[in-house]
């Protein structure tokens, strides 16, 4: 029987055509892979600190989403019924942004909750991409917010109505307090979340809708242009717009599994081919499992020895410190006879390398 021209020699034993490690566990015929977070002895790494972080960062944002929807679900009665009594359609497309919020924030909740449910055979990475998903809602509720308050906006230029400004700026006001209070509440978890974040938009747009209200007020009461109240709100709307559709880019660029923005995917890639012992790298593929969760996937060839251990351990230490990738699955092929892979301690440079017969 001819011999794979792949295969390596690991402590005298033939393998291939992809390389066992020492200590590694080949999964006997019809028995079901390992579920997202058991542990793997083939190159897969996902420490317990990550998922404690994500954890933490989950119920960082739960508790602020929470304290959010109790503000928001008050105030939002208090703004309808202010925008009633004033006759503002400021405010009441504030009022009518906040409805939504209260259905979004209860949304990212939801999220969060169900988020949390373990993983299965069936779902290896559990229900965390919901997080995305109600990221994604929100950016459509938001587009749809926008496109409401654009053309009453319009319809108010065209008929102006009268407005009581003493009571649209008391509740402008109240409104615009709220909405600090809660941006400041959720700013730090939606650094950490895309669905928070799709939440936190939401509240920034509110916020925007008060701070509209008031400038429209206090226009209203110095020089009687009742065209101001419309104005505002329309420019509110466009706002919300440029926040909405940047949510749902980023949303669809994790369901798409694009390369997160911050990663170049030739940094990775040289990083692994530079080191020793590494031929060439192919395969290779980075994305977002859910945000704070990168994940990385990969084939790098090797040159025949008893490295190939330390190999793994390096890619893995250098996905980790230089990206933040800490769920990493690399596969290690043996190069053919003949081929031009480094030994370790030769002189390596970025890129593929071709081979010399």
């Amino acid at each position: 029987m001819t011999a794979d021209p792949r295969a390596c020699s690991l402590g005298g034993a033939v393998v291939g055509p992809h390389c066992t490690l020492p200590g590694s566990r080949v999964r006997g015929h019809g028995e079901p892979p390992q579920p997202h977070g058991a542990a793997h002895k083939h190159g897969h790494e996902h420490e317990g600190a990550h998922g404690h972080a994500h954890d933490h960062s989950r119920a960082l944002g739960q508790r602020g989403l929470l304290a959010v929807l109790a503000l928001t679900g008050t105030f939002m009665v208090a703004e309808f019924v202010g925008g009633l009594a004033s006759r503002s359609l400021a405010l009441m497309a504030d009022a009518a942004h906040m409805l939504t919020d209260v259905a979004s924030l209860a949304l990212s909740l939801f999220a969060l909750w169900f988020a949390r449910r373990p993983a299965t055979p069936e779902k290896t990475y559990g229900y965390v991409r919901l997080e995305i998903l109600a990221a994604l809602l929100n950016g459509v509720a938001l587009l749809g917010i926008a496109g409401v308050i654009g053309w009453e906006a319009y319809q108010r230029l065209s008929h102006p109505v009268p407005i009581q400004t003493g009571i649209m700026l008391v509740v402008a006001v109240a409104g615009l307090l709220a909405n600090v209070i809660s941006a400041v509440v959720l700013h730090r978890a939606a650094g950490e979340s895309l669905n928070v974040r799709g939440a936190y938009l939401h509240v920034v747009g509110d916020l925007l809708g008060s701070a509209g209200a008031v400038a429209a007020a206090l226009i209203i009461m110095a020089t009687g242009w009742l065209a101001a109240d419309p104005i505002l709100s329309f420019l509110v709307a466009l706002l919300v717009v440029f926040s909405a559709w940047k949510l749902l880019r980023e949303s669809v660029d994790v369901l798409l599994e694009a390369v997160p923005p911050h990663i170049d995917l030739g940094e990775v890639r040289a990083a692994i081919d530079e080191i020793p012992g590494v031929d060439n790298v192919h395969d290779l593929h980075v994305w977002t499992v859910t945000s704070g969760f990168l994940a990385m996937s990969g084939h790098a060839v090797v040159a025949p020895g008893d490295a190939h251990q330390a190999i793994l351990e390096e890619i893995h230490h250098r996905m980790r410190e230089r990206f933040g990738i800490r769920h990493a699955t690399i596969q290690l092929e043996c190069a053919p006879p003949g081929g031009a892979a480094r030994s370790p301690g030769a002189d390596a440079a970025g890129g593929s390398r071709p081979s010399s017969g």
